[in-house]
């Protein structure tokens, strides 16, 4: 899709089937992490329609300047931007019907640009939200496994070294490298278990992703606060999961959150590191069906206006099974 400003969103729509005439499904919008693209997501996308048992719309996308997405300019590299590109996404792709937000990581925070942002649109679009390895305090908790005195040296010279790649154009000379880094990005990203083929397809994202990426999004990461904002989520079902050897957003992030929204559901999955929709499949999985049907069971309860005998409306959400 191409939004406003000319930047192409590579992004894939999954319809329903069989959905309940009369009624649209819920559309789950998928957002991943910073470096990744949407193929985080294949697993869920693979199993919700069944694990829920009811239609379902499922639409995923690679955040601009990730994955088959067009390339960024310096400006265009912020959370802000994100957030405004969920709002078109939503307006071209899925103008009607209940949505559900799940974004991992840099994604969770683009949704919390895009609720604090599209404050009306988010409340008037969105059923639930899950939020994967995710903070809304920027990385001023990321520990990287160190002690705090060297996270903070750590984090200072990743900043540093953002504004020399993000100055670096869409060039990927790191993709011939990615083979000599996995060993590293294994360590960083995931936990105690590790599967070959996790560390494969997370160092493949990571080395589609252009330096002008890499290094442009970090300094708005580095800025990010809106605890403030997830008060639009309040009254929504939510889920917020956390891997408890995550090193870039560690349980106490998730804690932040759960905080603010204190009738959200907390997962922390033992022994998982960053990366949960690829580590912990099922447990993101069934953290999306709890919402949807959540969702669910909270419209139905809703008072409804008064409407004509022969008035038809489209926008309830398709009950699940279960």
């Amino acid at each position: 899709m191409r939004l406003k400003d000319g930047a192409r969103l590579y992004s894939v729509l999954h319809p329903a089937a069989l959905a309940t005439p009369g009624r649209r499904p819920v559309t789950v919008v998928l957002l991943h992490g910073w470096t990744l693209d949407s193929r985080l997501w294949r697993q869920q996308i693979a199993d919700l329609p069944t694990r829920l048992g009811a239609p379902i719309r499922l639409l995923a996308f690679d955040l601009r300047g990730h994955g088959r997405s067009s390339a960024i300019r310096g400006a265009d590299a912020t959370l802000e931007q994100l957030g405004d590109d969920l709002a078109e996404v939503i307006e071209q792709l899925v103008p009607h019907g209940p949505i559900v937000l799940a974004g991992h990581s840099l994604g969770g925070m683009a949704i919390m640009e895009y609720a604090h942002r599209h404050a009306a649109e988010f409340a008037r679009r969105v059923v639930g939200v899950v939020l994967v390895s995710t903070s809304a305090e920027g990385s001023s908790r990321t520990s990287y496994g160190l002690s705090p005195r060297l996270a903070r040296v750590m984090r200072i010279l990743e900043v540093q070294g953002a504004g020399l790649l993000a100055r670096s154009g869409a060039w990927r000379p790191h993709r011939r490298l990615m083979p000599l880094l996995a060993p590293g990005v294994r360590w960083l990203v995931f936990g105690h278990r590790v599967d070959t083929s996790w560390v494969a397809l997370t160092a493949s994202m990571v080395g589609n992703a252009p330096l002008c990426a890499i290094g442009g999004f970090r300094p708005s990461v580095d800025l990010h606060h809106r605890v403030e904002s997830l008060v639009a989520m309040r009254g929504l079902p939510v889920a917020v999961l956390v891997g408890s050897m995550d090193r870039l957003t560690p349980p106490i992030c998730s804690e932040t959150i759960v905080r603010e929204l204190p009738d959200a559901e907390l997962q922390i999955c033992d022994e998982a590191g960053h990366m949960l929709p690829i580590e912990r499949p099922d447990a993101v999985t069934d953290a999306i069906v709890s919402v949807i049907r959540r969702a669910a069971r909270n419209r139905r309860r809703a008072p409804k206006p008064h409407r004509p005998r022969t008035a038809v409306t489209g926008d309830d959400v398709a009950t699940p099974t279960g």
